[in-house]
């Protein structure tokens, strides 16, 4: 009884179930089924992600979007969200964009900031609703005052841009700063256009190395091939190292 205490505990506190997940994930696996089982709805929540992951347990796509079922129907946001990853993606079930908007409408209008960015995804690109960029901006901007890192440049580029909104570059700035100092690599490199317009070229060239780190690989291909028009030959180059790391990806 007492390891069994240990384990859920391990499950209710974040930072310690975050260190088992990279020490030992079969262990915080083990933790996080035997919670599940007993009604935590964090677990359950947790349970769906690591499935659907393959993370410490073998992955399982249907079952997963079960777990998220159960936790969603709690009242668990999180949950919710993904239910609407779920299905916008086809993770476990047939890929419907338009109950995946569902989904995210439901718990963006219980304040989740991810939703409101996976709902503005989506009206941005029409995919599931009509597209509508006034209200993809509204989200956005709501999810972007509530904290959230990649809503933030998103913000920045509609009011850079000018699109839906009047053109407000300073405000632009300030939110591809937060952004990328809120861990964003998008955000980072916007960040750094910026810097480098001022002519900032040491401290861009800092923030592009941060989003070389954490880019995924449709990223670093669009923005190899962005640096190669820069006017700083400093900025230019980074286009080398932009390539030699996407080819490192796609090596994986």
């Amino acid at each position: 009884m007492a390891d069994f205490r240990l384990r859920r505990e391990e499950v209710l506190d974040g930072e310690r179930l975050t260190a088992m997940l990279e020490e030992s994930p079969a262990r915080a696996a083990q933790a996080i089924l035997i919670a599940a089982g007993e009604g935590v709805l964090e677990a359950q929540a947790l349970l769906g992600q690591i499935l659907l992951d393959g993370h410490g347990i073998a992955q399982d796509q249907p079952l997963a979007l079960r777990w998220f079922e159960i936790a969603a129907g709690q009242g668990h946001l999180m949950a919710r969200n993904m239910l609407g990853r779920c299905h916008e993606h086809g993770w476990g079930c047939v890929a419907s964009a338009e109950l995946a908007a569902r989904h995210y409408q439901n718990a963006a209008d219980a304040g989740l900031d991810w939703a409101m960015y996976n709902l503005a995804n989506l009206h941005a690109t029409g995919r599931g609703i009509p597209e509508n960029q006034v209200q993809a901006l509204a989200l956005y901007r709501r999810a972007a005052e509530s904290g959230h890192a990649k809503s933030m440049n998103l913000l920045g580029r509609y009011l850079e841009e000018g699109r839906h909104c009047p053109q407000d570059l300073p405000t632009a700035r300030d939110w591809y700063r937060r952004a990328a100092e809120g861990g964003d690599f998008r955000g980072q490199f916007s960040h750094a256009a910026m810097l480098a317009d001022e002519g900032r070229i040491d401290d861009a060239l800092g923030w592009l190395r941060k989003a070389l780190d954490a880019g995924n690989v449709n990223f670093l291909r669009i923005a190899s091939m962005s640096l190669l028009n820069a006017q700083h030959p400093q900025i230019r180059a980074m286009a080398d190292a932009y390539k030699l790391r996407l080819a490192e990806l796609v090596a994986l």
